[in-house]
């Protein structure tokens, strides 16, 4: 629902006096650019071409990069969970994991493996938060990723805490190939339809790109200082 913008023409007048300035009330029309690079790259390539660049920037974001198809999801992430460690895990509360097919594996096999499954639950409030502290594993579902940058999109809600993808010492995202576009400049953009439509978008948008990094004025790379240590990207080319 589009928010109502209330008494603008008196908040401008009044910062047009201030600064002595006559305040226009005229619209002021978006340029049109005689030169607009942000749509040329990569701007005729295909998903599968997409997909090859987000795998080669995989490897210079230190993110573990796995393909796989929607009958081959759940073992595949039992795989790397198995990989990293084990749990306790925490997760959205997403109804595309069931849509997904990882309803066993969350609810049945890996609990009977003794490995917690935690979903965050917002009626608990900040009790997920003490969760996703103690868990090795966040899982959660990028909503538009970024090939050019290896850059996955989250929504967060009151049911997909933000917490999930940086508190754990693990984050592992489920990337739909559908999903990648080329650069910021289409997640941007596709957020913005989102807006015009009136369609509902998160007052939080995470642009997450592997685990965290830093370096000092030597340009020493550390990974993980204030985040997850490891992450990896699961796409799932059918959905």
């Amino acid at each position: 629902m589009a928010g109502n913008i209330q008494n603008r023409e008196v908040f401008l007048t009044k910062i047009a006096k201030r600064l002595g300035r006559d305040h226009l009330e005229t619209t002021i029309e978006r340029p049109e650019w005689s030169f607009q690079p942000q749509d040329v790259v990569l701007k005729d390539a295909n998903q599968d071409e997409l997909l090859q660049v987000l795998e080669e920037q995989c490897k210079s974001i230190h993110t573990d990069f796995i393909t796989t198809n929607l009958s081959g999801l759940a073992e595949t992430l039992k795989n790397i969970i198995t990989k990293y460690g084990g749990g306790p895990i925490i997760k959205w509360a997403d109804p595309r994991f069931d849509e997904f097919g990882l309803s066993p594996l969350f609810n049945k096999i890996l609990p009977s493996e003794d490995i917690k499954v935690d979903v965050w639950d917002s009626s608990i409030g900040e009790e997920n938060i003490k969760l996703a502290e103690k868990a090795n594993v966040g899982i959660t579902i990028s909503e538009i990723t970024l090939a050019e940058s290896g850059t996955a999109v989250l929504f967060s809600s009151k049911d997909r805490g933000r917490s999930i993808s940086f508190l754990p010492d693990t984050s592992v995202i489920i990337i739909p190939k559908s999903s990648i576009v080329p650069r910021m400049t289409q997640a941007a953009r596709l957020i913005r339809e989102k807006v015009k439509i009136g369609e509902q978008v998160p007052s939080c948008v995470n642009f997450i790109t592997g685990p965290s990094n830093s370096a000092d004025i030597e340009m020493n790379l550390v990974v993980g200082v204030h985040g997850p240590t490891k992450a990896a990207y699961i796409v799932v080319e059918d959905i």
